[in-house]
């Protein structure tokens, strides 16, 4: 079985006896992304990235008809149509950051929509289903684990909205003592808020899950700690270094993180921004999104499934802060967060412990915003 299907509690849903709703699922959200890629191509859109989507779709969609009809092996019409959606998904994302968007006009709707974003979309849920089928997941194990990825973006979007709840009710005493907060004194209530938000968010989901403070891996730190540590901060940079290098070859611009914007225009923030990502940011965001979200994944995925669809939601909610940018730019840096999210997760799965993503994301913050400070 996959390694990124297969559950540690082996539920028992893989084996050559699969049902073919899996299949039937992905015949339809492969149609729905050739038919979305299609659109624009009849439009005129000449773009070789959209006609090669185009080829990546009508391969996903054969590969999934052909294993639901019998035509196909199993672990042949899976590996086919994962690669051929992950190849609408590369490409397909590549054409929006070039501005083709294949917008449509849709009765009923305010505005356009983006039918390349639409066929990204749906394939990267190809994808995954693609990897299932492949896996020999079944129906019900199809959607036991979509229950549970719905649940963790769920929570996920909780947990953004909770900053921002847990900002305004820190900010109360200050408003009351001196008025309107200055940038400086809005920024000292800011990153305490990820300990109340993420942490509270967090602590409750806990308690509604049954769990005890034995869920939260937290262990002294040893020799092998700090080499992880040094090998994640390596790995986080040359992942930012390398992805940047190549989207600037392709020339991909991406957008600044609404940190980097607020440190840009005022530096003097960097004094708190610095020393808050170690104490703030990092221990806690890796608490509720590695700790929480990644490890209740492992009950219905294996690790390597977990870190993916974990890095997934990471990247999901991360849209907000890069919500200033034009969808190109945006979705170009939307990419660099998920290889960072990959990089933090599997650090966090092979060490077991909390305290090595914690310390690494937090000291890859603070280095990138120690700049201001000179």
């Amino acid at each position: 079985m996959s390694d990124l299907t297969r559950t540690a509690d082996g539920d028992g849903d893989a084996g050559s006896a699969a049902s073919d709703v899996v299949p039937t699922v992905g015949t339809v959200l492969s149609a729905v992304v050739l038919a979305a890629l299609v659109l624009p191509v009849r439009r005129g859109v000449d773009a070789p990235a959209v006609w090669l989507a185009a080829v990546g779709a009508l391969v996903a969609t054969g590969a999934f008809a052909g294993r639901r009809h019998g035509l196909l092996e199993r672990r042949v019409a899976g590996a086919a149509a994962a690669a051929g959606s992950l190849l609408v998904v590369v490409l397909s994302g590549y054409a929006i950051t070039q501005g083709v968007l294949g917008s449509v006009v849709v009765p009923g709707l305010e505005g356009a929509v983006s039918s390349l974003f639409v066929a990204l979309v749906a394939a990267i849920g190809a994808v995954g289903v693609g990897i299932a089928d492949r896996g020999g997941v079944s129906g019900p194990g199809l959607y036991r684990r979509l229950a549970r990825t719905v649940e963790m973006c769920i929570l996920a979007v909780v947990g953004l909205f909770s900053l921002s709840v847990a900002t305004v009710f820190l900010s109360l005493p200050v408003t009351t003592l001196v008025g309107e907060p200055t940038p400086l004194q809005q920024s000292l209530v800011e990153y305490p808020a990820y300990a109340v938000g993420l942490g509270g968010v967090a602590a409750g989901y806990l308690a509604y899950r049954g769990r005890d403070r034995s869920f939260i891996d937290l262990e002294r730190p040893t020799l092998r700690t700090v080499g992880w540590i040094v090998l994640g901060l390596v790995l986080l940079f040359a992942a930012n270094i390398g992805i940047s290098q190549v989207m600037t070859a392709l020339g991909i611009d991406a957008s600044d993180h609404t940190t980097t914007q607020r440190l840009a225009e005022n530096p003097e923030l960097a004094m708190v921004a610095v020393p808050s990502m170690l104490l703030f940011v990092g221990p806690f965001e890796e608490l509720f999104y590695r700790n929480v979200i990644q490890k209740s994944l492992y009950e219905h995925f294996s690790r390597a499934g977990a870190v993916l669809v974990g890095s997934l939601v990471f990247m999901i909610v991360h849209l907000f802060a890069y919500a200033t940018a034009g969808p190109g730019a945006m979705l170009a840096s939307l990419a660099l967060v998920f290889a960072l999210g990959l990089i933090l997760g599997t650090i966090y799965e092979r060490t077991d412990n909390l305290l090595v993503p914690a310390l690494v994301h937090g000291c890859y913050n603070a280095l990138l915003f120690v700049e201001y400070l000179v």
